[in-house]
């Protein structure tokens, strides 16, 4: 029976797919619960169901929520020490592989609001120089996040996101002006950002380089597999795999390989049907007698491979049989008869001949040669295949050189191991019994160790998740935090203002609100009555012990707040009072009314001002 909180919860996702198009199914189940339970705290409902309704109420609540949901916390070259690494073995790598002025292609996957694509833009332009970079490399970005891509496009940042930013990288690629950096706009143009869902959207393909830093450990086992298919996909052969910290790629081994696993860089493994041609050499005057022969001798096959012409000349070798049988370019179009390779490593010609006569492959099989400078002897299967055109007209021949020394070696090896297999097949027996129970043991152990390390995995993942969510936490609460400061200091100014007008209003001012609380008690009204303003304030003025007359002045403050539009009280009065030195004091006290914005009278300002003692 599934528990109805566990219920709610599911039906909440399936609510959030149906009606924002957000499948969160294959997200960390205790994260999400995590990240919802700050929402369900901070709006104080009960439940995910009473959460449900919420969200049907108040739409802009899926804003916050997905905000929540979707940690969105990145810097510029966060972990230096991986990008240095990534900046001197990954980036020399993929431009040394290419052809001078051949595209880079890079895919930033989960790029939050952008410093990791810029970033990676400025490692780029480092190494190729502006002019290459702006030629050659497209970086592809891409997020769920649609707001935060919005902040990316903008490509604007302030002096806290820029701290990890060298100083001169940070002079070479961005414009400043008043506290906000924008990256370049002749550079900008390279990176293209974008939505991605990466567990349903199809993957950027042809890439040389793939960042996915701290994105995959937000989902599960079985999503986490089925995005890094699509990753080894989308790469290009050898391609590139950059993770962040809490990434492994442990069960991954038949794809990727660890270039640097402590910095959890990787290396795409496997072959891939890329559909590249061989390389090579023409020089026949014909290019339709050149496309026939091209497209016959690729499809008869294997490794080394020469091409022969009607004529008997050489008209085609790829690079394998340059190499094997030490020919260039200056061969091509001699005679075949004039080359080494027509009788070494075998009488050639003859054959050639049969196969033109008869039109049909011969083979020559287990052709041993020992090349000249190479100690050991090398063992070829010998294909000579003659080509037709669509009419069935011969266009040349095809001569095909397939390696098959290992295989040799194999087989005669194996043949030696049968024999002496056959001597100790009783031996071997009970040991093999014996191994195989040990082999299960070990599997078995195999299996724990597996499950235990996935286990540790699983926790490392959910560790940096809330790493992550601290991060965020901490950066609201900064932004919290650098609000009250510009509040304090804009009170702080008030009260120096408030303090400047109170001094110059007289010798002794008190401010009080409609209830006669005292609201500001100045310097010069501590000096005439002996009390401080901290004893004073938010007392009533009636609870004074000052030797003012009170009652007569309480009476002219009420009526001044209490019947202010009726009534035209007098705006001043003489009084006598006893000063804090005990002497008669004669005083001259003038009223006026603090109005708030609705006109109605909001407390009465006290000045008191000493005509003589007595």
């Amino acid at each position: 029976m599934i528990p109805a909180d566990e219920r709610d919860f599911d039906d909440l996702l399936a609510m959030l797919k149906e009606t924002r198009g957000f499948d969160f199914t294959g997200y960390k189940r205790t994260t999400l619960m995590r990240r919802i339970a700050r929402r369900l705290e901070s709006l104080k409902l009960r439940d995910h169901s009473e959460y449900r309704d919420y969200l049907e109420l108040e739409p802009a609540e899926f804003d916050r929520l997905f905000d929540s949901l979707l940690i969105n916390v990145t810097s510029f070259f966060r972990d230096p020490a991986a990008w240095q690494v990534l900046r001197e073995r990954v980036v020399p790598a993929i431009v040394a592989g290419k052809r001078a002025g051949q595209g880079i292609r890079v895919w930033s996957a989960g790029c939050a609001t952008g410093e990791e694509a810029y970033s990676l833009a400025m490692v780029l332009a480092e190494e190729l120089g502006v002019e290459e970079f702006r030629k050659r490399v497209k970086i592809y970005a891409t997020d769920l996040d649609e707001q935060a891509l919005q902040v990316a496009r903008g490509a604007t940042y302030t002096d806290r996101q820029m701290a990890e930013v060298p100083p001169e990288l940070r002079d070479a690629y961005f414009e400043s002006s008043e506290g906000l950096h924008a990256f370049r706009r002749d550079l900008r143009r390279q990176v293209i950002f974008g939505r991605n869902d990466l567990t349903r959207d199809a993957p950027i393909s042809r890439v040389d380089l793939l960042l996915a830093r701290n994105t995959l450990m937000y989902f599960n086992t079985e999503t986490q597999l089925n995005i890094v298919r699509r990753f080894h996909f989308a790469l290009t052969n050898p391609g590139y795999l950059f993770l962040g910290k809490a990434e492994m790629l442990l069960n991954h081994n038949d794809r990727f390989e660890p270039l640097d696993l402590r910095m959890r860089l990787f290396k795409k493994t496997g072959t891939g049907s890329s559909g590249a041609r061989p390389a090579w050499s023409s020089a026949l005057p014909s290019p339709t007698t050149i496309g026939e022969l091209e497209s016959a001798a690729l499809a008869s096959g294997p490794v080394a491979q020469l091409g022969l012409d009607t004529h008997g000349r050489l008209a085609l070798v790829n690079s394998r049989a340059e190499t094997l049988f030490g020919l260039n370019a200056r061969d091509i179009g001699r005679p075949f008869q004039d080359l080494e390779v027509s009788y070494r490593p075998v009488e050639l010609r003859s054959v050639i001949e049969q196969a033109q006569t008869d039109l049909r492959t011969v083979e020559l099989q287990q052709v041993s040669w020992q090349r000249s400078g190479h100690s050991e002897t090398g063992v070829y299967d010998i294909s000579v295949v003659p080509l037709q055109n669509g009419d069935g007209g011969l266009v040349g021949v095809a001569v095909n050189f397939s390696d098959v020394t290992r295989y040799r070696r194999l087989r005669d090896e194996l043949e030696q191991a049968g024999r002496e297999l056959e001597h100790a097949y009783e031996e071997l027996q009970s040991l093999n019994e014996e191994l195989e129970t040990t082999n299960e043991e070990l599997q078995s152990t195999n299996e724990e160790l597996e499950t235990t390390n996935e286990e540790l995995q699983s926790t490392n993942e959910e560790l940096e998740t809330m790493n992550e969510e601290l991060q965020s936490t901490n950066d609201e609460l900064q932004q919290i935090n650098d609000a009250l400061n510009a509040r304090g200091d804009e009170l702080d100014k008030a009260n120096a203002f408030v303090s400047a007008m109170v001094r110059s209003l007289g010798d002794a001012v008190a401010v009080v609100d409609t209830e006669l609380r005292v609201l500001i008690w100045s310097p010069g009204a501590e000096e005439l009555w002996g009390v401080r303003a901290d004893e004073a304030t938010g007392r009533p003025l009636t609870g004074l012990d000052i030797g003012l007359p009170l009652d007569a002045l309480a009476a002219h403050l009420r009526a001044m707040i209490g019947d202010a539009e009726t009534r035209d009280w007098p705006d001043g009065m003489a009084v006598d009072a006893v000063n804090r030195r005990g002497r008669t004091t004669r005083l001259s006290i003038e009223f006026s009314r603090m109005l708030a914005e609705d006109g109605q009278t909001a407390g009465v300002i006290v000045l008191m001002d000493v005509l003589d003692l007595r």
